[in-house]
This record gives C-alpha cells, sequence and structure tokens, in this order.
C-alpha cells in the first residue's frame, strides 16, 4: 500500500509540473472539457431547479386530489370536443350529495373562478381572479396565510361578505400598509379582510398572490358560480385515491342518472396526469441537454488525446532511462494515465465552477433559485475521471509498451 502511494506522489508530482510548464496549452486543452460539463451540468441543473419548482407548485394544489369538472385535462387525437361541450358543468347541489354519500372521501369542496375589480379606499386593481370556495377548501388546497385567518364555519355556511387577499394585491390595494380588519368593495359589494396569504411565488399560473378568496354562499348571491366550477375531493386515511375516483365516478353516474353503458358526462382529473406529463417532458429536455454538451466533451476528450501523445512524445528519453533503472510497465502506464485524468478532473471541476458562479447570478439577479445539487456535482466528478481515462489509455499505454534501449535513443 505504501509504495502504492508513492507511486501515486509521483505521478501527481509530475503530472503537476507537465501543467505548469505548459500553461497554456494546458489551458487550451481543458478548454472543450470545462464548457462541455459547464454545459451538461448547467443544463440538468436548470432542469433539476424548474423540476422541483414544479413539483412543489403540484403538491401545494393537493397531489391526492381528484378534481370533478366538465373538461378533461388531457385530450387524444381528434377527440370528440362536441361531446364535451355539451357536458352540464358540476353543481353546488352535486357537490352536497357527493358530501351525504361519499364513503371515502375524507374532504370535498367546491371552488369557482372569475375575474373581477377589486377596489380599496385608495386604489382599484382590475382583472383580479376571484375564487370562491365551500368551507373546506383549506383541506384541499396547500396554502399559508401571513395575517389573519380563514373563513370560520359560521362565515362560509351564511355567505358573510369577508374576503381573503393574496400578498401582491394586498400590497397594491393598500400600499403596503395592514390590509386585515379594512374593507374591500367585490361584486359591487363591501367585503371585510380577514386574511392575507403568504407569498408563494409563481405556482404553475395559479399563484394566490394575485387572487382573493371569498366564501361561495357570498358569491352566489351575486352571480351564477354553477357556471364554471369544480369540485375537490381527497381520500380518507386508509382509502387509495383509485377507490375514491371509482366511488366519485359511481355517485356521479347515480346523481346524473346516467344508464349502465352511457358514457359519463363529466371528468375526473388528477394532478398526478400533469406531474408525469412534466416528468417525460423534463426527461426530453435532459437529452437534448446531454447531445449538445456531449459534443463538447468530445471535442475536450480528443484535446486530452492529443496533449498526451504530445507529452509521450516530448517524454520519450526520459521513459527510457525511468525503465532502464526498473520501472515497470504498470509504473509508466499509470503515470500518464494519471496526468490524463488529472488534466480531466481539473478541467470537469473549472466546469462545475462555473455552473457554481452562475447559480449565484442567477439567484441574487435573475430572482430563480437554481440549485447545484450533490448529485449534478458528482456527477461532473465521474464525467470527468470516465473521459481522462477513455482518451488517456492508448498514449499511456503506447508509452509503457516503448523499449527503453530506443526510448533513450530518441531525441524531441
Amino acid at each position: 500500500m505504501l509504495i502504492i502511494l508513492k507511486l501515486i506522489r509521483e505521478s501527481y508530482l509530475m503530472a503537476f509540473h507537465e501543467i505548469s510548464v505548459n500553461k497554456t496549452r494546458t489551458f487550451l486543452t481543458l478548454l472543450g472539457l470545462t464548457i462541455g460539463i459547464f454545459c451538461v451540468i448547467s443544463v440538468l441543473s436548470v432542469f433539476d431547479s424548474m423540476e422541483r419548482k414544479i413539483r412543489t407548485s403540484i403538491e401545494s394544489l393537493g397531489d391526492n386530489v381528484v378534481y370533478v369538472q366538465k373538461w378533461p385535462w388531457l385530450f387524444t387525437n381528434n377527440y370528440p370536443w362536441w361531446k364535451f361541450i355539451n357536458r352540464p358543468v358540476p353543481t353546488l347541489d352535486e357537490l352536497k350529495m357527493i358530501e351525504q354519500r361519499s364513503m371515502a372521501a375524507g374532504a370535498v369542496a367546491y371552488v369557482s373562478g372569475t375575474s373581477r375589480t377589486v377596489k380599496s379606499d385608495k386604489k382599484s386593481l382590475k382583472n383580479v381572479t376571484v375564487y370562491a370556495v365551500s368551507h373546506d377548501y383549506d383541506k384541499l388546497r396547500n396554502f399559508e396565510l401571513e395575517d389573519g385567518r380563514y373563513f370560520s364555519p359560521g362565515e362560509s355556511a351564511s355567505g358573510r361578505n369577508v374576503v381573503i387577499l393574496g400578498k401582491d394585491v394586498a400590497d397594491n390595494l393598500f400600499e403596503g400598509e395592514p390590509a386585515v380588519g379594512k374593507v374591500v368593495r367585490i361584486y359591487g359589494r363591501k367585503a371585510e379582510v380577514i386574511g392575507v396569504f403568504k407569498k408563494e411565488g409563481n405556482n404553475l399560473g395559479e399563484s394566490l398572490d394575485q387572487q382573493v378568496m371569498v366564501p361561495i354562499l357570498f358569491a352566489k348571491n351575486l352571480l351564477d358560480v354553477d357556471r364554471d366550477g369544480a369540485i375537490l375531493a381527497k381520500p380518507r386515511e386508509g382509502i387509495s385515491k383509485q377507490e375514491l375516483i371509482d366511488e366519485l365516478t359511481g355517485i356521479m353516474r347515480s346523481i346524473r342518472k346516467l344508464r349502465p353503458g352511457e358514457e359519463d358526462n363529466f371528468s375526473i382529473n388528477e394532478i398526478s396526469v400533469i406531474s408525469n406529463k412534466f416528468g417525460e417532458f423534463f426527461k426530453v429536455l435532459a437529452i437534448i441537454g446531454w447531445v449538445v454538451g456531449g459534443f463538447s466533451l468530445l471535442v475536450g476528450g480528443f484535446g486530452i488525446a492529443n496533449i498526451m501523445f504530445v507529452s509521450v512524445k516530448e517524454r520519450t528519453n526520459l521513459i527510457g532511462i525511468q525503465k532502464a533503472l526498473g520501472a515497470k510497465n504498470y509504473f509508466i502506464l499509470q503515470q500518464f494515465l494519471f496526468e490524463a485524468v488529472f488534466l480531466a478532473l481539473l478541467g470537469g471541476l473549472l466546469g462545475l465552477l462555473f455552473v457554481f458562479l452562475m447559480t449565484i447570478v442567477a439567484r441574487y439577479g435573475a430572482d430563480f433559485e437554481l440549485i447545484l445539487s450533490v448529485g449534478n456535482i458528482m456527477l461532473g466528478v465521474i464525467v470527468s475521471v470516465v473521459i481522462g481515462l477513455v482518451a488517456g489509455i492508448i498514449p499511456s499505454y503506447s508509452a509503457a509498451r516503448l523499449d527503453p534501449v530506443e526510448a533513450m535513443r530518441s531525441t524531441f
């Protein structure tokens, strides 16, 4: 073991000497590999960060929540849209019947969205998304309140004119002042602000920051909430999501009096459908990233192989002297192979350094949380080492096979 460590140390010193002596050549050789590692790892890091953000957003919408709606979320080719457009929209009455009949649902809620103007004494915001929700909506949609509280059972049951504002809406209407306890006008009616959502950022285009929420019965007194609503449900503990879907399908068919064999006139959608589609999308993008970065890695590998052949040629006389003094073939082999790996690893580490700098710029300059994960760092290191081994094996083998007498006679 001591001999092996000494050989590695000797190889490292020789590799470091060659690199430090030929700085320009080393820089040009490392450039291709550095760019390749930067391309691959930066692309993977961007995709990982985007996928992590999207999955977090999906989870906030409730990864075990199912949606009973008029339209499906995914369409096949040549779908019969004329059938979907004639479907009835889920109603509040159907929500009540599901609540009465369902044994698998742990929570059921109704939500209807529309765009309205929201006013305070100081300012007015147009086209604000207003969600009218039934009381158990907070059990199905994950959110946090920065200030105030959620609707009480009495407020939901009586349709009291109360409202919860998104963070951006509250800041714009009241210019940074506390919003809870103040009054806004919505649907042309006054409503007391009882809460403000905690800022959550972009959430698949459904961020609560730019939205407001009111009790469903408050909105029902002013407009037709059944025009574009959806019923949300999640299973009880110990009940699978598929069991809930099967039960909801049976209840909805019974409510709408559909005969056996007759097609459903409603859709039951799952968040997992979106999650799976995003997963497939990012897999394709990752492949594209590998293809683009692969060309740079290939160029970097050829550059390392080229510099190693030159290094062998320059040190042929020295190799002959080493072998004449008793150096074994494996010592010469590992000496040059270690140099190739060291070069590749140095280029890979420089590429990873540039990726890390990019994450800092993205975080503080573009307000995007770009994460360089440990897995991607290890991937960059492993890829660099493999490229060094592949690129250096032939030059190292040719150096190890040199005849000591002929090598000592050679001149460069």
